[in-house]
């Protein structure tokens, strides 16, 4: 009998992923690929070599906190609201016709009711994971695809929070208003308590002792995950808790040096949260739910793409932009992920839908990952040429 330690789980996940990283790039596949599909073949419902990825997907989970902390230290306050305000008209209309064909979808494939609002609801929402980790670092500081980007994501974060937040309120009573009142003073304080600490207390401390780089690192990471862990406590989520320590901090000199030193750390964790992904579904379920799954991918994977980019043509984005982040921002949201598991938890949706909503998404992650590797600068790109940090 294997002992099933934590040890011999990384072991498994960092010895396989660099196994079937290396048969991707020969492949020409996205290394997401070869994580995901590893996280299946070892998981609970493979070999079961991993007999329990609620561990694993846990750890995963810090990948995803870090990623929004980083996002934040690239975004000025000011910047972020000029993003905001250019931003809002197209992910306004792009999530009200994303939301729109997932319930028809959901409609004619004759399920409930509220299954259809669930679909529809997270079919609004592109990955930030996949935008963002397939986006050059110097296209997400320099170039205005990336801000254009982050604004959309950011929005689009917005609004998957607050339907996370209404879901994980609602009882058979309905919605429980006084949560969502204590919720509507827990943000603005804490974007208050964050800013105010970071001015009169972590700014004074990093200018001290910015020449001893591992207390910089150190520090960095006890604030994200401080302030992660306060947006907990207040019954926010840690993503939005990392995000505004992050901001908070974006003004600091110092900011892209903690952003270029925290990515190695963020990338472990990532690959631990993709490896989680292929292990935590189910493929028993899969021919159930196989062929509305693929025909909701493939719609998302070819409207998505064009929505956004004749959006913002409209908005008067000109050149190849519009393209560009319409094929990088044309998957299913990590987001949806949670909001199915949260539904199906609640009573919302049944098991069936659930699980559809899963491989949809996992499928897009595959597929645009794929597309976006083969067509732009990524930092994992198997061509020589479009391989950019």
């Amino acid at each position: 009998m294997l002992d099933h330690t934590l040890i011999f789980s990384i072991f498994l996940i960092f010895t396989g992923a660099a196994v079937l990283a290396a048969i991707a790039l020969f492949a020409r596949q996205s290394l997401l690929v070869a994580y995901i599909l590893l996280g299946g073949l070892v998981g609970p419902w493979g070999l079961q070599l991993v007999s329990d990825a609620t561990v694993i997907q846990q750890i995963g989970h810090i990948g995803i906190i870090f990623l929004l902390f980083l996002l934040g230290l690239n975004l000025q306050p000011a910047q972020l609201l000029h993003m905001f305000r250019a931003a809002l008209v197209v992910t306004i209309v792009s999530s009200a016709i994303f939301c729109g064909l997932g319930f028809v979808i959901g409609w004619l494939f004759d399920y409930s009711l509220y299954e259809c609002i669930v679909l529809g609801a997270v079919m609004m929402f592109s990955s930030t994971i996949i935008g963002l980790k397939l986006l050059p670092t110097t296209a997400l500081h320099h170039r205005h695809v990336g801000q254009v980007m982050i604004s959309i994501l950011l929005l689009q974060d917005i609004i998957a929070i607050a339907i996370l937040l209404f879901m994980e309120g609602f009882s058979s009573s309905g919605i429980e208003w006084r949560q969502a009142g204590k919720l509507a003073v827990a943000v603005p304080l804490l974007v208050v308590v964050a800013f105010l600490f970071e001015r009169h207390v972590l700014q004074h401390l990093m200018q001290r002792f910015d020449t001893i780089k591992e207390y910089v690192f150190l520090t960095a990471i006890g604030w994200c995950i401080g302030i992660a862990q306060l947006a907990d406590f207040v019954g926010l989520s840690y993503e939005t808790g990392a995000f505004i320590a992050g901001v908070s901090l974006a003004t600091s000199p110092i900011s892209l040096y903690i952003a270029e030193s925290l990515k190695p750390l963020r990338d472990f964790f990532l690959i631990m949260f993709f490896f989680s992904l292929g292990a935590s579904f189910n493929i028993t379920v899969l021919p159930d739910v196989f062929i509305p799954a693929m025909i909701l991918a493939a719609m998302m994977l070819a409207i998505k793409p064009f929505v956004f980019s004749r959006l913002l043509k409209a908005t008067g984005e000109t050149g190849s932009l519009p393209a560009e982040v319409g094929v990088r921002l044309g998957q299913i949201s990590e987001f949806s992920l949670l909001i199915a598991v949260l539904a199906l938890n609640t009573g919302a949706i049944g098991t069936k839908v659930s699980y559809l909503i899963q491989a949809a998404t996992l499928i897009t992650f595959i597929v645009s990952a794929y597309i976006i590797m083969l067509n732009y600068p990524t930092p994992i790109a198997v061509s020589d040429r479009l391989r950019k940090d």
